[in-house]
């Protein structure tokens, strides 16, 4: 899965890491809805953190479509839950069953 963070680049990502990415998508929501500017940037950088960890960096010039986008680490409470909004259940959809 291509998941572009916006303003850093595109990260090829494995479905092995996926369930992982959802537990702290799972978190990041609920920072969210809790408020707590302090706990959103925590739990947006881990995720963040957590995409560039798994991922592989695509080249710069690479003209692959992304699966996913997700927010820069800069991204306020509002941007955030607009893109939810957009998305649905969160940034990183689940398996399927």
């Amino acid at each position: 899965m291509i998941m572009r963070v916006m303003g850093e680049g595109q990260f090829q990502v494995a479905e092995s890491h996926l369930n992982r990415l959802n537990q702290l998508d799972d978190e990041l929501l609920a920072a969210l809805d809790s408020g707590d500017e302090q706990q959103f940037r925590a739990a947006l950088g881990t995720l963040l953190d957590a995409v560039k960890e798994y991922g592989t960096p695509l080249p710069d010039d690479s003209l692959e479509p992304s699966d996913l986008i997700l927010p820069d680490p800069e991204a306020s409470l509002d941007e955030v839950r607009a893109l939810l909004r957009d998305e649905g259940d969160g940034l990183i959809p689940g398996l399927p069953e």
